[in-house]
């Protein structure tokens, strides 16, 4: 007889309808709240959940926040619907709002996404000086 036990990483979206205001560029912004876990799955079904860690990254300069447990807690339940700044531990700075343009060293293609490869001509994207 054979099992099939895994241990994985898993990521569970909680919302991504609360607004605040981001300490790091000052700006009002739509974030993304989500929870992150390790798991226990045999025969894929998942068996057992630890060491849940909840997160927040904001739309305006995409930086990723650590969410106070209770917090995040509370809003998977539905019980709150705000953030605030002592809620949140910044674990990586964004942009802070000033996002750079990738240029086509190919075909002058610009953008501000973060294609590796030119959408027009499938050159190796740039970034500039």
């Amino acid at each position: 007889m054979f099992f099939i036990i895994a241990i994985t990483q898993g990521k569970k979206n909680i919302s991504s309808s609360i607004g605040l205001f981001c300490p790091v560029c000052k700006k009002y912004s739509r974030c993304q709240v989500f929870a992150a876990y390790s798991c226990l799955s045999i025969f894929f079904i998942p068996v057992f959940r630890w060491n849940k860690q909840y997160y927040v990254t904001t739309a305006c300069c995409e930086t990723l926040y650590q969410l106070n447990p209770d917090v995040g807690k509370a809003l998977e339940k539905g019980r709150i619907t705000e953030i605030k700044e002592q809620d949140l531990t910044v674990l990586k700075q964004g942009t802070g709002g000033r996002r750079r343009k990738r240029i086509c060293p190919g075909c002058g293609y610009q953008t501000f996404e973060a294609f590796d490869f030119c959408p027009k001509c499938g050159t190796a994207m740039t970034w500039p000086d």
